[in-house]
């Protein structure tokens, strides 16, 4: 009788372990109710955007000249074509959606610690920068355009659109601009030392 007791016992709590193992897989992988694994999907986001080690020297074919700025805003990339089916690429900001821009253009205009104006649909969505109407000093650690600036030009003249430094470089690799193409400030003042006035740029 004892020993059938002792065997019933025996069976039961190794039930009652089986299920708490499978409890403790469930809640391991995500699969137990109401558990939520953020740690798998922080790793997850970390596995889906490396770190941006800087600008690399690809292989890229193109009929565009040496000098050539290509910027393929899917990528978040800008390609400099060096010739010979190479290119310099560099991780870049492009504009969020409904504000970025697409053509060929021209280096029109280049400027050191760059004045900083808002556009007047920038004040109106944000009032804070009306202050900044008149165009915020350059060299300030608040502008955003960093300490360098190309300005894009078309046939209608400037598009308002930039490819500048940034006061953000944790947007590099991202969509996040108002429109222009931001780079980390040391590459920008690279790119801007190396790019001629009237460089063709092909923004796709």
């Amino acid at each position: 009788m004892e020993r059938r007791n002792f065997l019933r016992m025996l069976v039961v709590g190794m039930a009652g372990m089986t299920v708490m193992s499978q409890q403790a897989e469930a809640f391991h992988f995500g699969k137990a109710k109401n558990v939520k694994p953020t740690h798998l999907k922080k790793a997850k986001a970390k596995i889906l955007r490396p770190v941006y080690q800087g600008r690399t020297e690809v292989s890229f074919n193109s009929n565009e000249k040496p000098g050539t700025l290509i910027i393929k805003t899917n990528e978040r990339a800008l390609y400099k074509i060096l010739g010979n089916g190479k290119a310099l690429r560099y991780l870049v900001a492009v504009g969020k959606e409904g504000f970025s821009w697409a053509g060929v253009a021209k280096v029109g205009m280049k400027r050191e610690n760059p004045i900083w104006t808002p556009p007047p649909e920038m004040i109106d969505r944000k009032p804070e920068y009306a202050k900044w109407a008149e165009g915020m000093p350059g060299g300030l650690p608040i502008n955003p355009l960093g300490p360098r600036a190309m300005y894009l030009f078309a046939k209608g003249g400037d598009t308002g659109f930039r490819i500048h430094g940034t006061i953000h470089p944790e947007s590099i690799g991202t969509a996040a601009s108002s429109g222009c193409i931001r780079m980390l400030n040391k590459e920008v003042i690279e790119l801007y030392e190396q790019t001629r006035l009237g460089t063709k740029v092909i923004v796709i």
